[in-house]
């Protein structure tokens, strides 16, 4: 089990840390629905050092992405990030991941943490072009700072106009008395905020400094466990949940960012599904009645036949109702559908929504 820079830090504050894609992380140090609920208000910070972390640079560095990733990357500005997912052969998702591009003919791959390995050795079986490719997996850590105070407590810290960087931006320079940090608004929760990238050196002293900025903000340390409730608000898919190597980024609503513009990995096959329709779709729901829907609930139909399967599922602390998502056949996939839950013995029904959940 590896730790990240800060676990004695999460540790010392007195976290419940448990295993995480390898690595010792804090799921929680007060409890889930404060912690959700200081993002959702003011500002609370994720330790997220576990994901992973690839340089691409050359000539040939734009080339590699376009043939791996599905979104057309052709379209990155120095300054800008861009969401994409890697199509497998077989027209699942090896992994979804934020493109950042830093400079001309260099990019930094922001991966998931239990897909670092797999997703190296992917785009390296990929790469008969010469690209260049660097792990910084091991080597950086990642701070999300979230909530709707985050510019206004952070400010202080840094000679960025914080409130200029607008979504999927991002700059590099000073933050918190170290130099070449990237300050990104790439966040996960909804409720604004931004990231930093920093040298596994460096992020106590940044860590220190934010909690210190943040002090008269009622900034507070999050775990990993709040920050799926308020991604799943969102109706943003996890990697493991929601997509993997079996579900299409079409029939999982990611057909924005494929764009069939451009030749990559199985885009003939996912053109096509495209154009066709897929069998199912990922829907998000809400429940009618009170529950709590779980990965792995079965979805059935009003006749109870399993019709399909959640994928992610919680009681929304912001709505006070249970929430999911799932795959269900097409048919069942308009708002306003009707499905049911089977929690336990019981059949809840529920309503077919449009995400988000969480509407701010």
């Amino acid at each position: 089990m590896k730790d990240t820079a800060l676990s004695s830090t999460h540790e010392a504050l007195g976290a419940k840390m448990v295993p995480f894609a390898g690595y010792n992380m804090p799921v929680q140090y007060e409890g889930v629905n404060i912690e959700h609920e200081t993002v959702r208000t003011s500002v609370g910070v994720f330790d997220v050092s576990h994901m992973g972390e690839f340089l691409i640079e050359g000539p040939h560095a734009l080339e590699l992405i376009q043939k791996v990733s599905s979104n057309d990357a052709s379209k990155l500005e120095i300054g800008k990030a861009q969401y994409s997912c890697l199509p497998n052969d077989d027209g699942g998702v090896v992994d979804d991941l934020i493109i950042y591009k830093l400079k001309e003919e260099t990019y930094l791959l922001v991966v998931n943490a239990s897909n670092i390995e797999k997703d190296w050795n992917w785009i390296s079986s990929k790469n008969d072009i010469g690209a260049e490719m660097r792990d910084l997996s091991e080597d950086y850590s990642l701070l999300a700072i979230q909530g709707p105070k985050a510019v206004e407590a952070m400010q202080s810290l840094t000679s960025h106009d914080l409130s200029a960087i607008k979504f999927y931006n991002f700059v590099v320079g000073d933050f918190a008395g170290i130099e070449n940090v990237i300050i990104s608004a790439t966040g996960y929760t909804g409720s604004g905020g931004f990231e930093i990238y920093c040298k596994n050196s460096e992020v106590k002293q940044i860590w220190d400094k934010v909690f210190e900025a943040g002090a008269d903000f009622g900034i507070k340390p999050i775990g990993l466990a709040a920050r799926d409730t308020l991604r799943l608000e969102m109706g943003y898919c996890l990697y493991g949940n929601d997509i993997d190597d079996t579900t299409s980024p079409i029939e999982a609503g990611l057909g924005w960012v494929c764009k069939f513009n451009k030749d990559f990995t199985n885009s003939e096959a996912l053109k096509a599904e495209k154009e066709h329709t897929p069998e199912r779709k990922l829907v998000a729901f809400k429940l009618d009645e009170r529950g709590i829907p779980r990965h792995g609930y079965d979805i059935v139909d009003s006749s109870g036949k399993t019709i399909g399967v959640v994928t992610s599922g919680t009681m929304s602390p912001s709505l006070g109702i249970g929430i999911g998502m799932g795959y269900v056949p097409t048919v069942f996939s308009k708002v306003d559908s009707k499905i049911f839950i089977q929690v336990r013995k019981k059949a809840i029904p529920a309503t077919v929504v449009k995400a988000p959940f969480y509407k701010g």
